[in-house]
């Protein structure tokens, strides 16, 4: 089986417990500090306890961290039943077990710790013997609950800390001042490239798309909050605004862009505040995305139509050949044309129609948009009939 979760959420504690559940050998090893020998000599210990007449769990801590080669020397002895697997990972198993293993294995979705489950940790340390006369405030214990994010072994890590930082002050009751002051700066859980990163940037971008400029700047905050690096943040938020908004509010564009280089000549964290902004304005902003559909069909459109050539009448002549070829020849240049438009008039190849990819939508700049490119439409259906 494998268990994925963010870290202290129980990966270890569970295996552990179906270990002795099943009083079964359990073998761990860790992915990070472990190679072929260590899983040699697991095997070999398998292969022993089975002749002893008992079963072997194998727990491979972040799995996701084996190369495929690695991964794979499982297989055979999984399928010979020698040993149950069990993997713990921290990232998506879609991505980072092999589709061998992955096949082979019941995958357990675990969830970080809620705010109730981590009081009542906090309860179960307080009441041991050695910290029965210790106390929390409420507001202190709140702060260490957002502190530890969901991690219960951050949690205990935290708490031991402070319980060792009070005996030696002869502090019995712990406020959220002391903790302010002993815990510092601490950073949230944060994996910058794995599934919580790729996760929150994603919730972010939907927000933003959703119109929801709190939900998208709580997000833009938590990933601050995480450490994520604000010029990675400021590319993102400059896609966001031609992506979602584009041509329904052109201003999002500039506004994304100055923000980018506020925040380069500002750092942090004051240049933060720009690319907060920015977040807001393009979370209100009116939305569309007919500009970055109409790229990608036209993209498509170009790879499956062979190069045409450029009509005769469309080519620059700058020399005097060029200008006995044709180049140039009956172009009509807009500016002197009725409504500085040559109705009627082709852009495109000989033979090639022009696609109408590009349909605006009925929203900010883009209802102009619209009603301007249906008016010429009209003048071009003019000009065809007087041909």
């Amino acid at each position: 089986m494998l268990l994925w979760g963010p870290p202290g959420v129980g990966k270890t504690t569970l295996a552990r417990i179906l270990a002795q559940s099943f009083n079964a050998q359990f073998l761990p090893v860790s992915a990070v500090f472990s190679g072929v020998k260590d899983i040699r000599e697991a095997i070999d210990k398998a292969e022993i306890a089975l002749q002893q007449g008992r079963a072997t769990i194998l727990f491979v801590d972040e799995v996701h961290r084996f190369n495929k080669a690695q991964q794979d020397a499982f297989l055979p002895h999984v399928e010979s039943g020698l040993l149950t697997f069990i993997g713990a990972t921290t990232e998506n198993p879609s991505f980072e077990v092999n589709p061998a293993l992955l096949s082979r294995a019941q995958v357990y979705v675990l969830q970080s710790l809620s705010s109730d489950d981590l009081k009542k940790l906090i309860a179960k340390v307080l009441a041991l013997p050695e910290y029965q006369d210790f106390t929390i405030e409420a507001d202190a214990q709140e702060l260490l609950v957002n502190t530890a994010d969901g991690d219960a072994r951050r949690l205990l890590n935290l708490l031991e800390q402070l319980l060792r930082a009070a005996d030696t002050r002869r502090l019995k009751t712990l406020t959220a001042e002391f903790l302010a002051d002993s815990l510092g700066a601490q950073i949230r859980r944060f994996d910058k490239g794995g599934e919580s990163f790729y996760n929150q940037i994603s919730a972010l971008h939907k927000s933003v798309r959703g119109s929801h400029p709190n939900s998208a700047l709580y997000w833009f905050c938590c990933m601050l909050d995480g450490g994520t690096d604000p010029r990675y943040l400021a590319r993102r938020i400059v896609r966001m605004a031609w992506e979602d908004i584009g041509l329904a509010d052109p201003r999002a564009l500039t506004i994304a862009n100055d923000a980018a280089a506020t925040y380069e000549r500002l750092g942090s964290p004051e240049g933060e505040l720009a690319l907060a902004q920015a977040v807001l304005y393009l979370a209100a902003a009116a939305k569309s995305n007919a500009g970055y559909k109409a790229y990608n069909q036209m993209r498509r459109f170009v790879k499956e139509n062979a190069s045409d050539e450029v009509p005769v009448h469309l080519r620059n002549a700058p020399t005097k050949l060029m200008k006995e070829l044709g180049y140039g020849h009956e172009y009509r240049y807009a500016h002197d044309e009725p409504n500085a438009y040559a109705a009627g008039e082709s852009y495109m190849p000989d033979g090639l129609d022009e696609p109408d990819f590009y349909q605006p939508v009925p929203r900010g700049l883009e209802i102009k948009i619209g009603e301007k490119l249906e008016w010429l439409k009209s003048l071009d259906e003019e000009a065809l009939k007087t041909k």
